[in-house]
């Protein structure tokens, strides 16, 4: 096999401006099923019901992140601070972008309801009977469980785990500059250049020089920013409400034996938990928009209306509440009067519980800090290093929020 293709691979980008691919098995990946899939799949879920112009895919995700991890690596070897092999080199590139493949439509709505993780279906993708898993296999025969390692964060080299997951990976760097770009806001934009310039390998982890500090501030300012604007913003929990609720009503009816107008498969599958990685594949959100439409038409007048108020955007309302004693049991109370089944027509919510999180110091969080390398090559947490992150390290500024229907609104009275 050739170690490059005979003409390099671009792709204009958004983001990145351009992205380039040389390796062949690259190429190859890209090319698989599996990942054209990710085209049909949204990077911020129901986030363009808030951010009309949230509409890029996991697709484009997944080639900046390869991106962002091919120019650190680059900038190593620029500098003569790592000597991977080209297969470590190699792994890393395609850890890069294998690492959302496992995603599900509506990402994390779809999760909570049906309890799996998109990590366990990637690291099926890499090692089952897939496109991903043969290109992967035709190259080097143990490369999928190379891969499934890193992705599990077990990989021997640590600083490749770091490079496709840390708080300072390629991951969050692409999200955060492509979910800035496409919702159209400015909280996540930071220097991105230097923060490449100035990373560096080091005893199994990616560490920061010194003079990188600020770089990192804004950077982690940037992210705190998103996720107070955009990712918790209380209009797309709204819609992810309603699709998760939706998600529980179906399941609710089929194990009542309910008889469905539309249920094709692989549903009864997902229903009973005993999906295989060709069901798993069918499940995009084409797939499942289209499902809503139809369900629009069920006689369960509790599906119906869910699914109209998705598709139609007649979201949940909301009330930040300040006291939680006896607010919930209130508002079921309320709802259940008025015909509202509480189950399907009520959440409360507090941001923090949701996939997401802020930056955490190395006492508060389970993932490696972010270390800064000083000019005696010692290593020290950076909220130790920056009064700026230290005083967000961990905050837990979130208050709880009640959603429920519209027509409700004049007859919830939420005490201040």
């Amino acid at each position: 096999m050739k170690r490059m293709l005979k003409e390099e691979k671009v792709f204009k980008d958004a983001v990145h401006q351009y992205i380039y691919v040389k390796h062949p098995l690259i190429w190859d990946l890209i090319n698989t099923k599996e990942m054209q899939r990710l085209r049909r799949i949204r990077q911020l879920g129901t986030s363009f019901y808030t951010f009309h112009g949230a509409e890029h895919s996991r697709f484009s995700h997944s080639l900046g992140v390869y991106e962002v991890t091919r120019k650190i690596i680059s900038s190593f070897q620029r500098n003569g601070y790592v000597a991977w092999s080209e297969e470590e080199i190699l792994l890393a590139l395609s850890a890069a972008l294998l690492h959302d493949i496992g995603h599900g439509p509506f990402s994390h709505s779809f999760e909570t309801v049906f309890h799996f993780h998109h990590e366990d279906w990637t690291c099926r993708m890499l090692c089952e009977d897939t496109e991903v898993s043969k290109a992967l296999r035709t190259y080097q025969s143990d490369l999928p469980e190379k891969i499934k390692q890193v992705v599990q964060k077990t990989y021997e080299n640590g600083s490749i785990v770091s490079l496709i997951s840390s708080q300072l990976d390629a991951d969050r760097m692409d999200y955060l500059l492509r979910d800035a770009h496409f919702t159209g806001v400015n909280y996540g934009t930071f220097d991105f250049d230097r923060i490449v310039r100035m990373l560096r390998p080091y005893d199994g982890k990616i560490v920061v020089k010194e003079n990188g500090v600020h770089a990192i501030e804004a950077y982690l300012m940037a992210r705190y920013q998103m996720y107070w604007q955009v990712y918790f913003h209380p209009v797309t929990r709204s819609s992810e409400i309603i699709l998760r609720k939706i998600f529980q009503r179906v399941k609710d009816l089929y194990l009542m034996d309910y008889t469905f107008h539309i249920f094709i498969d692989p549903l009864p599958k997902l229903m009973e938990g005993n999906m295989d990685i060709h069901d798993y594949f069918i499940l995009d959100e084409s797939f499942i928009q289209m499902l809503l439409m139809q369900w629009i038409n069920e006689k369960d007048p509790i599906l119906s209306d869910l699914c109209s108020r998705f598709l139609h955007r007649h979201l949940f309302k909301y009330k930040i509440v300040h006291e939680k004693e006896g607010i919930l049991e209130y508002a079921q109370e309320t709802l259940s009067k008025r015909g509202f089944d509480p189950k399907y027509y009520l959440e409360m919510e507090y941001p923090l519980d949701m996939p997401y999180d802020i930056y955490q110091s190395e006492k508060d969080h389970k993932k490696q800090p972010i270390l800064i390398m000083t000019k005696e090559d010692k290593l020290i947490e950076i909220s130790k290093r920056s009064e700026v992150i230290k005083s967000i390290s961990g905050e837990k500024r979130g208050v709880h929020h009640l959603y429920f229907p519209e027509e409700m609104v004049q007859h919830l009275t939420i005490p201040k």
